[in-house]
């Protein structure tokens, strides 16, 4: 038997393995390859910006609902931006942590490996991993959720419970917020059951003023709401309000005062330095008129009792 007949019958008998086989693999490859470039191509596609639209590029995932409406200002471009980072980065490690587990068994297949033994086992590693990670599972999907409905972004100051102060990182696993005493608290997203975020949208300062409990309360209210109303056209927190301070009237009465309360509405954030500001006025105010507070009318009290 000549080489060329030698040649020719052992490439036929194993032509299986020597071309069939390895086309089914490249075929395989490049097929993993081109999907997970046309998946790519549909993330990049809702993450970034295009510049064809006549909106000025901004980013599609501003479609993921905001919880409170939409919103166009420097720092809600950069929480969008942030956003849309980070899921585009996790939905395309999970695309390719699929495609390279799907590439890999299919290629094993074509190679008459047994992956029922590979697949009995990754189900069982699976469970286990998930029984061990059950709280990394739970703080990671926490995180995405958290991340898609913009519930807080890093600079806002928000109410996690135990813990009040401004956000300054947020991740897919652990949120860290700095309270008003300058400590830093890492809190994992799983763990976190409610959030009270006051930096959204607006705020609204809530002035409250003490005075005597025998003082004219019509015109203490009146005075009260004179005051804050210039108040709020200083220029100090000019740009802070949205709207003109309103008297809600009397909130409580005690034996020794009456409580009168006031609110306006301000940027977030912004309510505590307005509120502030307004107190310090009104407070002025009622010294100029007259109007008592309480300490004064006892002081009064007082005073009368010893003549």
């Amino acid at each position: 038997m000549t080489t060329q007949s030698l040649a020719f019958e052992w490439t036929d008998t194993n032509r299986t393995w020597l071309i069939e086989t390895p086309i089914r693999i490249v075929c395989f490859i490049v097929a993993a390859l081109v999907v997970r470039w046309l998946l790519f191509r549909v993330i990049d596609r809702v993450t970034k910006p295009r510049a064809s639209r006549d909106d000025g590029g901004k980013r599609l995932v501003r479609g993921l609902r905001e919880r409170t409406g939409a919103r166009s200002s420097p720092k809600a471009n950069a929480r969008r931006a942030q956003r849309a980072k980070t899921i585009g980065s996790v939905l395309k490690s999970t695309v390719s942590v699929v495609i390279l587990v799907w590439l890999v068994l299919s290629i094993l297949s074509e190679l008459d490996v047994n992956i029922a033994p590979f697949i009995a086992s990754a189900g069982i590693l699976g469970l286990a991993i998930g029984f061990g990670a059950q709280h990394l599972v739970a703080d990671v999907v926490s995180g995405v959720f958290m991340m898609m409905e913009d519930q807080y972004g890093v600079g806002d100051i928000a109410d996690f419970g135990e813990v009040i102060g401004e956000i300054e990182s947020v991740g897919l696993r652990i949120t860290t917020v700095r309270d008003m005493d300058g400590t830093l608290w890492y809190i994992r997203n799983g763990e976190i059951q409610r959030v009270g975020n006051m930096s959204q949208d607006f705020a609204v300062a809530r002035l409250e003023v003490p005075v005597a409990v025998d003082a004219d309360l019509e015109r203490a209210q009146d005075v009260a709401l004179s005051a804050a109303l210039r108040a709020a056209r200083d220029a100090e927190i000019v740009e802070e309000v949205l709207g003109e301070p309103e008297m809600l009237g009397v909130q409580e009465v005690t034996s020794s005062h009456a409580m009168l309360r006031m609110t306006v509405t301000t940027k977030p954030g912004a309510q505590w330095g307005v509120q502030r500001h307004l107190r310090s006025r009104v407070l002025g105010e009622f010294e100029r008129e007259s109007i008592r507070l309480p300490m004064q009318s006892w002081g009064a009290a007082l005073a009368g009792a010893a003549r």
